[in-house]
């Protein structure tokens, strides 16, 4: 069993996007944020021996740290061809079995046991994270997003109006980095919550 201050270390290692589109809102997940939700998900028999769905997978550290947290069997989905390739070479490269592919999100029809995510917060395109919330609901039982933590009342009532309910909630700080021109600033500091929706 992999300590996740060692799940942290490899997830460190997981490459950017090349190419981030700032449409896309493709910020990286923090190394340190995904292995404590992975951490959180395997704790709660969500990960171990379960099938496990990256949905907006990026270039891959969810899905990686699933695989490294004893899932069975993990999928990744992005639509973003130079995303994937990026989580493609990298899986190849420490021997992750982890099967990736291009798709809109609206267009999944696989199913799981467990999706985690980092979906776009909505904030180039508004509501950009429902689309993501709706396919994970449907393709699983247990699902682990991240969003913006003023969102999480959101998230409950959202959750509640489909039959679930969000079972736990962590907040955490992160900055934002200068990626894009319209950045200001050389990066900007954000509380973001992870939630589990069961």
């Amino acid at each position: 069993m992999i300590k996740k201050r060692d799940l942290e270390i490899a997830l460190s290692r997981v490459p950017p996007f090349e190419e981030p589109d700032p449409a896309l809102e493709q910020y990286a997940t923090p190394a340190g944020v995904a292995a404590d939700v992975l951490f959180e998900a395997y704790s709660r028999g969500d990960i171990g021996g379960m099938r496990v769905l990256d949905l907006g997978c990026g270039t891959g550290v969810l899905s990686v740290g699933a695989w490294l947290l004893g899932a069975a069997e993990v999928s990744g989905i992005d639509a973003d061809e130079k995303a994937l390739a990026v989580a493609e070479r990298h899986a190849a490269g420490i021997g992750a079995a982890v099967s990736y592919k291009k798709s809109l999100v609206s267009e999944v029809s696989a199913h799981a046991d467990t999706v985690v995510m980092n979906p776009p917060f909505g904030c180039q395109s508004r509501g950009a994270d429902r689309p993501f919330l709706d396919k994970a609901m449907e393709s699983a039982g247990s699902v682990y997003s991240i969003h913006k933590a003023e969102t999480l009342g959101f998230l409950r009532e959202y959750a509640e109006e489909r039959g679930r309910r969000v079972e736990w909630d962590r907040t955490y700080k992160y900055r934002i980095p200068h990626l894009f021109a319209f950045h200001r600033e050389k990066s900007k500091p954000i509380d973001i919550v992870a939630v589990n929706i069961r």
